[in-house]
């Protein structure tokens, strides 16, 4: 049972976000090669992060890549520099996220970023990308209807599997297409290559993206993470954990990876009944799906190559669907609490408004115009009580 169970949470956590993965890639510069380099960069760091991190602890500790985080990129567009720049962005974010581990202060002012802020963030980050199912439905019905008729059946009947089978349906939509068009896929771009890329470093790429990336990766995967795994009994290995995907981060970034973390939904799936009742073996399902992550990284190039002849929209579609129950959580999150909701709904509308300053973009105005009305808001409460 551990052993079905990791190759579950490996396909699972493959197939439920690879499509949000490369829209992100690809909309910070990334082109079809460099994409496919940074999925396969991300999904062998992690796999062997996951086969370390799980054998050493002995707790059904899993990682994945960072989904929030490449919604993020989806959203802020090719930065000033060029993929160069992005690339210099993801590896600043993994040295953030490794300085997590090593340094306690700064695990201590990530929790003091107020959680409905962030929660507002990336809901608004997230909207138009979850708005990308229905706007395609409307330019190609024939071909975007069946994968959204598939997510929501399978919503009905068995939820956890309603990503990967939409994307199924999106592989076969692909397929016909490409064979009533009279194409072919390349046999040449089949096989996994890692593409290096050097990075830049520039401010407006590090305010705009690494920030941003490294607070929504914190926010809503590693402690999120650790709670799912809190919640079964088990206790995250904290410091570890953060320099294993901080360190997988920075030497995945010049291939093109952006961020890997703590998993969050999927982890569930190792660290759960699934896994089987003895709960000191369950680990033994997080290495499981360690191993089948490096199998599945073996596709990457073969995926991208297949996606990258879908219709337009198609992609963005799959990716839409995948992100709308994190979209929802998100949105749910930052207006839970009352005196909040202000802060959150400035934030969330500037995440969404795509305003860029200085070449630095939305999430990062968003959050600090949150944070600006938070304090000026909670300032004049306090001043108002007797």
């Amino acid at each position: 049972m551990p052993l079905t169970a990791g190759i579950v949470t490996a396909l699972v956590g493959f197939t439920s976000s690879f499509a949000v993965v490369l829209a992100g890639l690809r909309a910070v510069g990334a082109s079809d090669a460099q994409a496919a380099s940074g999925l396969l960069a991300l999904t062998l760091s992690f796999g062997v992060g996951i086969l370390w991190l799980s054998w050493r602890s002995k707790a059904p500790v899993t990682l994945a890549w960072s989904t929030p985080g490449a919604a993020l990129l989806a959203g802020a567009g090719t930065p000033d520099g060029g993929w160069p720049a992005a690339v210099g962005a993801f590896l600043t974010a993994g040295v953030l996220i490794a300085l997590t581990g090593l340094l306690p202060p700064l695990g201590r002012l990530m929790a003091k970023i107020p959680t409905a802020l962030a929660q507002a963030m990336l809901a608004g980050v997230l909207l138009p990308l979850c708005v990308a199912p229905f706007k395609a439905l409307g330019s190609a019905p024939l071909l975007v209807a069946p994968v959204i008729l598939c997510w929501l059946v399978m919503m009905k009947l068995a939820p956890r599997w309603s990503v990967p089978a939409s994307l199924a349906v999106a592989l076969a939509v692909i397929g016909l297409h490409i064979a009533l068009n009279g194409g072919s896929v390349p046999a040449d771009r089949l096989l996994p290559e890692l593409h290096w890329t050097t990075p830049e470093f520039s401010l407006p790429a590090v305010a705009g993206l690494a920030l941003p990336l490294f607070i929504v990766t914190m926010a809503s995967q590693n402690i999120p993470g650790v709670a799912v795994l809190k919640s079964f009994g088990y206790a995250a290995p904290w410091k570890p954990s953060m320099l294993v995907t901080g360190a997988g981060t920075v030497l995945g970034a010049p291939f093109g990876g952006h961020a890997i973390n703590l998993a969050a939904l999927s982890a569930a799936l190792a660290a759960g009944e699934e896994a089987g009742t003895d709960r000191a073996r369950r680990w033994i399902a997080a290495f499981t799906s360690g191993l089948a992550y490096l199998v599945l990284a073996a596709f990457s190039a073969a995926l991208v190559t297949v996606v990258a002849m879908a219709p337009q929209g198609l992609l963005e579609a799959v990716a839409g669907l995948a992100l709308l129950g994190t979209m929802a959580s998100a949105i749910a999150s930052a207006l839970a609490v009352a005196e909040e909701r202000i802060g959150a709904s400035v934030t969330f509308l500037l995440a969404v408004s795509g305003l860029s300053i200085a070449g630095i973009g939305a999430a990062f105005w968003a959050l600090l115009a949150g944070i600006v009305v938070r304090w000026v808001l909670k300032d004049r409460s306090t001043a108002e009580r007797p």
